[in-house]
């Protein structure tokens, strides 16, 4: 009897539990219609640290060849390939696809304990247009916005979502930073080593040279 009481107990306590869980992830839903989907908004959930809404902000983006007019190398472009905003502020996006083929705006690197896979995600069909809400962490950061369809980033839609101070230009972002990715093969002392390098070089030098006679 005290085995079956202790069953029921444990049985509570995990269904409490996972009830729990569910009203804490209840707003990560996927809104879809004929027009598109919408993943993982988020209106009232603040990440850690962030003690209220800080600021809310609202972008209109549309995507479309039009936008990678000029631009050597891209085939799709935004109207807007950065956005900045402060800490723990709420973002809304209305995304218009101005083309014939699916576009996506994705922002990744979020807080997966807020945003499943830590990404927030508008598709939007051709000609359509699609609203969603999300609010980023309140540290400095640079956050990735693409498109995930295949080689639309490679052929211009990237972005970045620049919270606070940021951190640091993504590259090959339309008009911002470097449009190719240098990667740093030495470390940031290399030019300490390179001075005491040379130095050991000279010391040897004077001590090994020859000591001509006057």
């Amino acid at each position: 009897m005290i085995l079956v009481r202790s069953i029921l107990f444990l049985c509570l306590i995990l269904s409490t539990a996972v009830s729990a869980q569910d009203q804490h992830h209840g707003h990560h839903d996927m809104q879809m219609d004929s027009s598109g989907m919408v993943m993982n908004a988020n209106r009232d959930l603040l990440p850690r640290g962030c003690q209220e809404i800080s600021r809310d902000y609202h972008f209109s983006i549309s995507a479309g060849i039009q936008f990678a007019a000029g631009s050597p190398g891209m085939i799709f472009g935004m109207s807007q390939h950065e956005l900045k905003v402060e800490p723990c502020s709420r973002v809304t996006v209305t995304f218009t696809n101005a083309d014939e083929v699916r576009h996506q705006w994705m922002v990744h690197g979020l807080p997966k304990y807020l945003y499943p896979t830590g990404m927030f995600h508008i598709e939007a069909n051709a000609g359509a247009t699609l609203t969603g809400t999300f609010i980023v962490p309140g540290d400095d950061r640079t956050y990735l916005i693409h498109c995930d369809m295949a080689q639309h980033m490679e052929k211009g839609m990237k972005g970045q979502l620049v919270v606070g101070a940021g951190s640091g230009n993504l590259w090959s972002v339309k008009d911002i930073g470097d449009p190719f990715y240098r990667d740093a093969y030495l470390p940031a002392y290399a030019w300490l080593l390179l001075v005491l390098a040379g130095l050991a070089g000279l010391a040897a030098t004077l001590k090994f040279s020859p000591i001509t006679p006057g």
